[in-house]
C-alpha cells in the first residue's frame, strides 16, 4: 500500500483537494506574469540620436519644418528613416536642398549626447537606461540574469525544501519574491536591476516547484493528470493577465511593482495550506501527518475515517515509500539505480529541449514587428488547444508518445522558419505559433512525468534539477539572442 490509497481512505479527490487546486493556480498565474514580464517592460521604442549643437531650434531657417530639420542632424537609412544609431558630426543644411544624402559624402559619429525616443509607446528600461545600439545585448543579458538566478535557486531550494519542507519554502520564495520583484521597480540603476531581477529568478524557483509538488503530494494519483494540465492552463492565463495588465500600465516600474506586490496573496493563504502529509511521513514526522490527514479528512466529510488514523496505521500504508528513503538523501540518488539513471538522463534532455526552444520563441515577441499585445495574446491563446489535444493524447495514448510527438512537431516548425526570407514576417510568426503551441503540451506533459515517475524522496531533487535545466537554458537563450538571426534558429532547433 501507499500514500495515494491513504489518501482515498479520507476522501480521495475531496473539498480539501479541490480546494487546493484552487488554490495553487494563482502561483502558476504570476509565475507566467514574471516569466514573460520582460517582454513589456523592456521593449525598445523607436529612436534616434539627439542632435548635436542643437539647443531649442536656434538658427533655424524660416519655413523648415520639423521632418526637414531632423535630416539636418541625423542621416537617413535605406528606408528614408532616422537612423537609430548614428548623427552628423555637424548639421548640414545644405541637405534640404538635395533630394537625399546619397550623393553626399558627410561626417558621422555615434550618439554621444543620448537618444530621442518615442513617447508615444510605453517607457521601459531600455529608453530609461538607453539600452540601444552598442548597448542593446544588456537587454538579452537582463533576461539571461533572471534565469541565472532560477538556475541558482534551484539548487538552493532544493536543498532547503527537502529539509524544512514544502510549505516553508513555499513561503520563503514567496516573501523574497515579493521584498525582491517590488524592489526591482524602484531600482535606481541598470546595475540594481539585474540583481534584483536575479534575486526575484531564485525566488521564482521555489515557488514554481514547491506550490506544484505541494499540490500534486495531496492529490490522489488517478487525478494529477487533471490537475497538472488545470496548472498548465493557469499559465497560458497567467500570460493573457500579462498581455492585460501591460496594455493598462504603460509605465515599466508600475508594471514589475503590480505583478510583484500580487505575491502577497499566497503568502497569505499559504499559513492555512498543511505541510505535505507525504513529506512528513517520509521525513520521520508521522504524529503531524497525522493531525493533517485527520484536518483534510474532517474537510472532506469523512471524519470518521480520519479518528481511525493512527502513526501505525500511517506507516502501514507508506513502508513502501519510507523503506527508500535514507537519512541524508541527496543529488546522485537520481542515479541510484541503472533504471532510475535512464528516466532521470531521458527527463533531463527532454526538459533541455522543451526549455531552450520555448522561451527561444516566447521571449521578445517585438522581434516580429507587429503590435507586441496582439502577439502575446496570440502566442497565449496557441497554448489552448494544444494543451487539450495534449491531455486527451496522454489519456489515450500515454506520456512517452506525447512527449516525443510534439517535440518532433516543434522541431520541424522552428527548423522550417530558417528556410523564409527575412521578410516573410506572417508566416515565419504562424510556425513559430505552432512550435511554441506544441511545446507548451510538451510542458504539461513533462511536469506530470516528472512528478509520476520518481519516489517521494528524490521527486523534489528531480523537479528541482528539472527548473534549473529549463533556467539554465534560457540563460543561454538570451546569450544566443546576441547571435546572428539565421545562426539564432540553428541554435533552437
Amino acid at each position: 500500500m501507499g500514500f495515494s490509497e491513504l489518501l482515498h481512505t479520507i476522501g480521495g479527490m475531496g473539498n480539501f483537494q479541490i480546494l487546493q487546486t484552487v488554490l495553487m493556480m494563482f502561483p502558476a498565474i504570476l509565475i507566467a506574469c514574471h516569466s514573460f514580464l520582460q517582454n513589456f517592460t523592456a521593449t525598445t521604442p523607436k529612436h534616434h540620436c539627439r542632435p548635436a549643437n542643437w539647443t531649442n531650434g536656434s538658427h533655424v531657417p524660416g519655413g523648415v519644418g520639423d521632418g526637414d530639420l531632423l535630416q539636418v542632424f541625423i542621416p537617413l537609412d535605406k528606408d528614408q528613416k532616422p537612423e537609430p544609431c548614428l548623427r552628423f558630426s555637424e548639421p548640414h543644411w545644405q541637405i534640404l536642398n538635395h533630394n537625399g544624402t546619397s550623393s553626399l559624402s558627410l561626417d558621422t559619429e555615434a550618439c554621444l549626447d543620448g537618444w530621442v525616443y518615442d513617447q508615444a509607446v510605453a517607457s521601459s528600461i531600455v529608453s530609461e537606461w538607453d539600452l540601444v545600439c552598442e548597448h542593446k545585448s544588456l537587454k538579452s543579458i537582463a533576461q539571461s540574469i533572471y534565469m541565472t538566478g532560477q538556475l541558482v535557486g534551484a539548487t538552493a531550494f532544493g536543498i532547503f525544501s527537502d529539509s524544512c519542507g514544502r510549505k516553508t519554502a513555499l513561503q520563503s520564495g514567496t516573501l523574497l519574491m515579493i521584498i525582491m520583484g517590488t524592489g526591482a521597480a524602484f531600482a535606481p540603476s541598470f546595475p540594481a536591476y539585474c540583481v534584483l531581477r536575479f534575486l526575484s529568478g531564485v525566488a521564482m524557483t521555489g515557488i514554481i516547484i514547491t506550490s506544484l509538488c505541494l499540490a500534486m503530494e495531496w492529490t490522489p494519483t488517478q487525478r494529477r493528470m487533471l490537475v497538472n494540465i488545470y496548472t498548465m492552463y493557469m499559465i497560458s492565463l497567467g500570460q493573457a493577465v500579462l498581455t492585460g495588465l501591460a496594455y493598462l500600465i504603460h509605465q515599466w516600474r508600475w508594471l514589475q511593482g503590480t505583478v510583484s506586490v500580487a505575491y502577497v496573496i499566497i503568502l497569505l493563504y499559504s499559513w492555512g495550506l498543511p505541510e505535505s502529509a507525504c513529506w512528513l511521513i517520509t521525513h520521520n514526522k508521522p504524529d503531524k501527518a497525522v493531525k493533517n490527514l485527520q484536518a483534510v479528512a474532517r474537510l472532506n466529510g469523512k471524519k470518521e475515517q480520519g479518528r481511525k488514523l493512527t502513526p501505525e496505521v500511517v506507516r502501514i500504508h507508506m513502508q513502501e515509500d519510507t523503506a527508500a528513503v535514507k537519512e541524508s538523501p541527496f543529488f546522485l540518488d537520481l542515479f541510484r539505480t541503472p533504471g532510475l539513471c535512464r528516466v532521470t538522463c531521458c527527463i533531463a534532455l527532454g526538459w533541455f529541449s522543451a526549455g531552450f526552444s520555448f522561451y527561444g520563441l516566447g521571449l521578445d515577441v517585438q522581434k516580429f514587428g507587429f503590435n507586441i499585445y496582439w502577439t502575446q495574446v496570440l502566442f497565449t491563446v496557441v497554448d489552448i488547444p494544444t494543451k487539450l489535444l495534449t491531455g486527451l493524447s496522454m489519456a489515450y495514448l500515454g506520456r512517452r508518445i506525447t512527449t516525443v510527438s510534439l517535440l518532433l512537431v516543434a522541431g520541424c516548425m522552428i527548423l522550417s522558419t530558417a528556410f523564409l526570407p527575412q521578410d516573410m514576417n506572417t508566416f515565419q510568426m504562424i510556425l513559430c505559433l505552432l512550435g511554441k503551441g506544441s511545446l507548451a503540451g510538451c510542458f504539461s506533459c513533462l511536469y506530470l512525468y516528472t512528478m509520476e515517475l520518481f519516489p517521494t524522496e528524490v521527486r523534489i531533487k528531480m523537479a528541482h534539477d528539472k527548473q534549473r535545466n529549463v533556467s539554465e537554458n534560457t540563460t543561454k537563450n538570451g546569450l544566443v539572442a546576441l547571435l546572428p538571426e539565421k545562426t539564432k534558429v540553428e541554435c533552437t532547433v
